[in-house]
């Protein structure tokens, strides 16, 4: 398992929850000696545009410090993947989250969409055909479904449940029903957790999750399995939950 990660997703770019000061140290501590850490490159505009309009990123572009980050973030998430495809699976430890972020439009802390980009960028190039994206985030990631709503290539499942027992049941369902990908990639939000916004899931349901998702992908597409950080806020025990799930997901 590779953890791909730089100092500067450190930098506090917003006054959002995305963005506190603290929060990417808090699961950098957990995962330090645990896994390999890889640095990434900024994306280059012309990988951003795979995805978003020329007038969306000309408006994060008038936030300097933003554009920098989110860019290194794109990076980031495409670095991820491409670990995934040698073989080995991948967690993108990258600020700011990109879910919410559609072709026209962005919210939610996000600006662009790291891992719609960083599927796109592999179909664009040849390297896959089918994807999956599963979004266990608190929040229906509406940017990634806006972005592939008309591309029958790319499935998105936002995983939903009012218990952890049926959140859990839902995934599993839904995986039973799929199984004709190349490649799965994971928008892993935390802020479902009984500590966090959402008040439902458990640690160790991350680590199931991981698992459940790890076996997925080597039953149908030989374990090429990547994942991002979107939300998740408390960070009492952030850094713990991101280190079940890749204990599961590795």
């Amino acid at each position: 398992m590779k953890i791909v990660y730089s100092p500067k997703y450190r930098e506090v770019y917003a006054y959002d929850p995305a963005a506190a000061l603290g929060r990417i140290e808090c699961i950098y501590m957990e995962l330090q000696g645990r896994f390999e850490f890889i640095e990434p490159r900024p994306a280059v505009e012309e990988d951003i545009r795979l995805v978003h309009w020329q007038s969306h990123v000309e408006r994060v572009k008038r936030l300097p410090q933003v554009y920098e980050i989110a860019s290194l973030a794109v990076g980031g998430a495409i670095k991820t993947a491409e670990t995934s495809l040698k073989g080995e699976p991948a967690f993108g430890l990258i600020r700011p989250p990109g879910h919410h972020a559609s072709p026209d439009s962005s919210w939610g802390f996000c600006y662009f969409n790291n891992i719609a980009i960083s599927i796109e960028k592999l179909r664009m190039e040849k390297r896959i055909n089918k994807a999956l994206i599963v979004d266990f985030d608190l929040h229906f990631g509406d940017g990634t479904a806006n972005t592939f709503a008309n591309v029958p290539e790319v499935t998105y499942f936002h995983t939903e449940g009012a218990t952890s027992l049926e959140f859990l049941e839902n995934l599993q369902k839904f995986l039973l029903t799929h199984k004709e990908f190349d490649i799965v990639a994971v928008s892993a939000g935390f802020d479902k957790h009984v500590q966090d916004w959402g008040g439902v899931l458990k640690t160790e349901d991350y680590m199931k999750i991981g698992r459940i998702l790890k076996e997925f992908s080597e039953e149908v597409c030989g374990g090429r399995r990547y994942a991002v950080l979107e939300g998740g806020y408390n960070q009492a025990v952030l850094g713990k939950n991101v280190k079940a799930f890749l204990e599961g997901f590795e």
